[in-house]
């Protein structure tokens, strides 16, 4: 069975976009029916053009059926990156030796979203042991803090900043990889690399999704290197078209057809060396000096990297962020009362949860935004209110949308690298506790409010720092692997914008995580910034990779977590609620409309709700506006079926992965 559907996903690669799977190639494990993504009415159209970016457009939808597996299972965001993950299973490896091996094809396959130059963030169970690597990258020990401003001391547009060299920051991925891999690998190091070293040399079929990406973007094909990579042979360009700005001459040059063989023996040598001389091969010598020379010489925006902050950069191991989620059987749902817990302590309560789901602390506000939202809601009048057929109605979405404005106002405020700024009270559980969390709750009204402020949780935050305001925060890509031993990755990728900083070197793509700090460092007042760039500092991030364990047993439950940006938190939020607490199937979760809010306009996923619910939702006085949300949730869930205890994997029909396992 498991070579039948091995079998059945390589026959997809060449037609792997979501929208062009054939029908007879549907199997147990993947079901590969296409379907048209609603299109926005013209009002919806001019009406998203207020709500959050999205790091990737919309590519269709393509149904998928969860995947039931025994011993083990691999979920990620390409068919050929999930099926590394396989092999290094079936050869006896742990879930961070798929891990590896996952990123490493991804990096490849999905070149928008994540690879070499980026980071990531991943969170490991063995038993009861539950451990958070951080692979985030770091500010250059060059830069200041006003390295996002123009000459006149404005804030630059998002892609005025991204484009070069000047938004590229330590990349970490690969450093924190090799940690993990260090603590919890069980194959050598060498081994996690050969699926991917070998498809760069023999080729990848360039995907429906990939392609449609190459062909929407405007700013790739400026960079020489991928140019000649991605797109099509084209007369010269003058070097004066190199900047951001100048793109209307190049919007005839396409990409390369769905279907052509992309072979990077350039990656494939670089990958070589790595899996033979370790990191090292990365982090100094030619390949980092080729980084930091694409990133110093940018004809137009040039960065600050150098040598020195690639030798140096170190991956973290944190205490993940954990909290407690209590069932309150009201209504036909079980609404999730929240009880804080930090790190790996059993925290204190009066109650008994039934879950606990853990995840990345700052500088990722993932999980503490999640987690304040969640904590929330059981307060309001929606606890336990069961969503009808079709999604939630009216008057969950208005509450859900202002806890979260106020979870995000909590954000702007206050999180940040920890290594840089101090917690509430010196914690992060301040921000969640129960009586803080009912104090919140308790400002949501009918009506929408017309602004919402941070809260003060007690003991209040020592430094006076000034709310970030709202700008673009963009991509990544989620893997969620258990293996043979019932150990458990959640990991989440990121390069930020589709394709970062466009910038190409040695076959793999810079990222441009500089722009996720604040573009403005300091207000009127003179007051900074809490996510200000700084030297050597993590930039705030939205990667929400989430673990759920029983509370009683401490038995691993579920891996989630998904890409987009700063809606990545409703994304995992909205599946979490609908698996925890509405009882949907994992599938189900995840195909249900997508819905969330970064502090502004409540954003809906077109042609998912009523017209009832939008003009029900504005007659409360919320914003609202509709956009495409391309999620890409991936998972793996245990359950109990016909007497056994089994795990039940899940992709997002939004986005072309698949699951696989044995």
């Amino acid at each position: 069975m498991q070579a039948q559907r091995i079998a059945s996903v390589l026959a997809l690669l060449v037609l792997v976009g979501c929208q062009a799977w054939s029908p007879q190639f549907e199997s147990k494990t993947v079901a590969a029916v296409s379907v048209a993504l609603p299109t926005a009415s013209s009002s919806e159209a001019s009406s998203a053009l207020s709500a959050p970016l999205q790091p990737e457009i919309a590519t269709g939808l393509t149904s998928k059926i969860e995947v039931v597996t025994k011993r083990f299972a691999v979920s990620a965001a390409h068919p050929l990156a999930t099926q590394a993950g396989v092999e290094m299973l079936q050869a006896g490896g742990s879930a961070v030796d798929a891990a590896v091996a996952v990123q490493m094809v991804l990096g490849l396959v999905e070149p928008q979203s994540s690879g070499l130059g980026g980071g990531a963030f991943l969170v490991h169970a063995a038993g009861t042991k539950v451990q958070v690597f951080d692979g985030r990258e770091t500010a250059p020990s060059a830069v200041t803090e006003e390295a996002l401003l123009d000459d006149a001391g404005q804030p630059l547009a998002f892609h005025k900043a991204v484009v070069g060299g000047r938004s590229v920051g330590t990349p970490g991925v690969l450093q924190m990889l090799a940690q993990a891999h260090q603590q919890h690998g069980v194959l050598p190091w060498s081994r996690l690399f050969e699926p991917a070293i070998r498809l760069a040399r023999e080729g990848v079929a360039i995907s429906s999704r990939l392609h449609a990406q190459l062909k929407a973007d405007a700013y790739l094909r400026l960079d020489p290197v991928a140019r000649a990579y991605f797109y099509q042979a084209q007369a010269p360009i003058e070097s004066s078209t190199q900047g951001a700005t100048h793109v209307s001459d190049q919007a005839s040059i396409a990409p390369h057809p769905v279907g052509y063989l992309l072979r990077n023996p350039e990656l494939a040598n670089v990958l070589q060396r790595i899996a033979t001389e370790g990191v090292s091969a990365f982090y100094r010598g030619e390949v980092a000096q080729a980084i930091v020379d694409k990133v110093q010489q940018h004809p137009s925006n040039p960065g600050r990297l150098q040598l020195s902050d690639l030798a140096s950069y170190k991956a973290k191991v944190r205490e993940p962020l954990c909290f407690d989620a209590l069932a309150n059987q009201a209504g036909t749902g079980a609404a999730l009362t929240q009880v804080p817990a930090q790190g790996n302590g059993n925290g204190s309560s009066q109650f008994s949860a039934l879950y606990r789901i853990c995840g990345a602390p700052p500088p990722s506000s993932g999980t503490l935004a999640m987690a304040q939202i969640l904590g929330m809601l059981p307060h309001t009048s929606v606890a336990g209110q069961a969503w009808p057929a079709g999604g939630p109605d009216a008057s969950w979405l208005h509450t859900y949308n202002e806890a979260s404005r106020l979870a995000f106002a909590d954000r702007a405020q206050y999180v940040a690298d920890p290594d840089f700024v101090t917690a509430p009270g010196g914690d992060w559980s301040s921000l969640l506790q129960p009586d803080y969390l009912k104090s919140r709750a308790q400002l949501i009204k009918p009506v929408a409010a017309v602004q919402v402020a941070p809260g003060e949780p007690v003991p209040r935050a020592a430094q006076d720092f000034s709310a970030m305001a709202e700008q673009p925060e963009m991509g990544t890509s989620h893997l969620s692997i258990v293996d043979a031993q019932g150990r458990a990755v959640a990991m989440t990728t990121t390069l930020e914008d589709a394709f970062g900083a466009r910038q190409m070197v040695k076959g793999f793509l810079l990222n441009n995580e500089l722009t996720d700090f604040s573009f403005v460092p300091r207000d009127v007042q003179g007051r900074p910034v809490a996510n200000r760039v700084q030297p050597g500092k993590r930039p705030r991030s939205s990667m929400s990779p989430t673990l759920v364990f029983d509370k009683a047993t401490g038995q691993l439950l579920m891996s989630v977590g998904s890409p987009g940006g700063a809606m990545i938190i409703h994304f995992t939020t909205k599946t979490l609620l609908g698996v925890l607490e509405q009882g949907l199937s994992f599938q189900a979760a995840v195909d249900s409309p997508n819905f969330g809010s970064i502090g502004g306009p409540l954003v809906l996923e077109p042609g998912r709700f009523t017209a009832s619910t939008v003009d029900a939702l504005r007659a409360r006085g919320t914003a609202v506006r509709t956009q495409a949300l391309t999620s890409g949730v991936h998972g793996v869930m245990r359950q109990q079926r016909d007497g056994r205890s089994v795990w039940v994997s899940v992709a997002d029909p939004r986005r072309e992965g698949v699951a696989l396992g044995k």
